[in-house]
C-alpha cells in the first residue's frame, strides 16, 4: 500500500500579540508568505478573558481544509506552539516572532508590561491608559497601539490580563516538536528579551533563528515577517 505524505501547507495562520490585532500581524506576515504562495490567514481578537480559546478555535477552523502552518508574534506564537503540540499531524511548521516567556509568565518584561496595563485601562479607562502608554514611544507604535487597544473595546482590560497570565508551553515540551520551526527576534526589544528566543531555539529539534530590529519593523513591518519566514525556511519549510 502507498503512503501518500502530504504536500505543503496552502495556508499559514497567524496570531496577533498581547493588545494587538490583526491589522498588525497580517502587514508582518502577509507579504513574506504570499512570496510562497501560503495564504496568510490572520483571525481577528475575540476580547475578553476567553482570548487565547478562541485563538485556538480559529486555528482548528483553518486546520479543517488541511494542515497549516502557524504562528504568531508574542502572546500570539505562544498560543501557536500551544496548539502545535495538541495537533502534531495537523500542523506542518511554526513562524515564531518575538516569543516572551516559557512556562509560567512569572516577572517576563511581557507578563508583567500586559498586567500594568489592564490595571491601568481599569483604573483610568481606556484613553489615559493610551495616554500613558503612548507617552514617549516611537510614532508608529504609539499608532499600533491606539488601533488596537481601542479595537478590544470593553474587552481590552482582561484581553491584556488573559495573556499576562497564560503560561506558554515549557522548553521540555517544546522539545517535542518534530517540526521546521522559525523564530524571529528583535535585539533591540526589551520587552521581549532575545534571550528568551534564544532559549526556545535551544529547545526546539529543527529551529533557526534569524533577527532584526525594533526601528527597522518601525518603517518596514515585513522585516520581521521576513526574518520568521526565512528561519522557518532555513529549518525545513515548506515540506
Amino acid at each position: 500500500m502507498n503512503v501518500v505524505e502530504p504536500g505543503p501547507a496552502r495556508s499559514a495562520v497567524l496570531l496577533p500579540g498581547t493588545g494587538s490585532d490583526d491589522v498588525f500581524v497580517r502587514s508582518v506576515f502577509e507579504v513574506p508568505f504570499g512570496a510562497l504562495c501560503v495564504r496568510a490567514v490572520t483571525p481577528r481578537p475575540v476580547p475578553g478573558p476567553m482570548l487565547a480559546q478562541a485563538y485556538l478555535a480559529a486555528l482548528d477552523e483553518a486546520a479543517g481544509d488541511g494542515p497549516v502552518v502557524a504562528g504568531g508574534v508574542s502572546f500570539g506564537a505562544h498560543v501557536a506552539a500551544e496548539w502545535a503540540l495538541a495537533n502534531p499531524d495537523r500542523c506542518t511548521g511554526l513562524v515564531l516572532a518575538l516569543p516572551g516567556w516559557h512556562g509560567t509568565p512569572g516577572d517576563a518584561p511581557g507578563a508583567v508590561s500586559a498586567r500594568a496595563a489592564a490595571e491601568l485601562v481599569r483604573s483610568r479607562g481606556v484613553d489615559e491608559a493610551l495616554a500613558i502608554a503612548t507617552d514617549g514611544v516611537p510614532a508608529w507604535l504609539a499608532t499600533e497601539l491606539t488601533r488596537a487597544w481601542r479595537g478590544y473595546g470593553d474587552g481590552l482590560a482582561d484581553s491584556l490580563a488573559a495573556a499576562a497570565e497564560r503560561p506558554a508551553p515549557t522548553l521540555d515540551e517544546l522539545s517535542t516538536l518534530d517540526i521546521p520551526v522559525g523564530v524571529a527576534t528583535c535585539v533591540d526589544d526589551p520587552v521581549h528579551p532575545t534571550t528568551v528566543a534564544e532559549e526556545w531555539l535551544k529547545a526546539l529539534p529543527r529551529a533557526t533563528m534569524c533577527s532584526t530590529r525594533l526601528d527597522v519593523v518601525g518603517v518596514d513591518p515585513e522585516a520581521l515577517g521576513r526574518a520568521a519566514v526565512l528561519a522557518w525556511l532555513r529549518a525545513g519549510g515548506p515540506g
